[in-house]
């Protein structure tokens, strides 16, 4: 009897021992630009959380973390079809653009502009979401 005692305990200190470590991150984006506020540097967790300029984690919707894991999946692709981090995919801005991006994910980084040519739907969704992230959960003005 001792000998499924001891594998229970052995085996309940295992999933607590994992318990508290810190999630994997998403994506890291880097916004600069030409208007006031355009400045950021965003941290996305998969554990559901953002920071903002190297600011204190803070949480998001279960909606936001959704659509932030979707995004890294465009941006990083699969086996079969790379997205464009792992294609290390670069747009130069067009003429007027306002909003730059570098974006590090799991698979790479990718660069483009807010007016850039060709992007990739996970594009606009990236910029939207930061957009989005910036003003609800770390209280920034863009």
């Amino acid at each position: 009897m001792r000998r499924p005692a001891a594998t229970a305990i052995a085996l309940a200190a295992l999933v607590l021992g994992g318990c508290g470590a810190p999630s994997a991150d998403l994506y890291v984006v880097e916004r600069t630009g030409s208007t006031p506020g355009a400045r950021l540097s965003m941290l996305v967790g998969d554990g559901g959380t953002v920071s903002c300029n190297r600011g204190p984690q803070r949480q998001i919707t279960s909606d936001q973390l959704i659509e932030a894991r979707e995004i890294a999946d465009g941006l990083n692709g699969d086996e079969e079809e790379p997205g464009p981090a792992a294609r290390g995919l670069t747009l130069p801005p067009a003429p007027g653009s306002i909003l730059r991006y570098r974006v590090r994910s799991e698979a790479g980084v990718v660069a483009f502009g807010d007016t850039s040519r060709g992007q990739p739907e996970a594009f606009y969704r990236l910029a939207r979401l930061t957009r989005r992230l910036a003003k609800e959960a770390c209280g920034l003005a863009r």
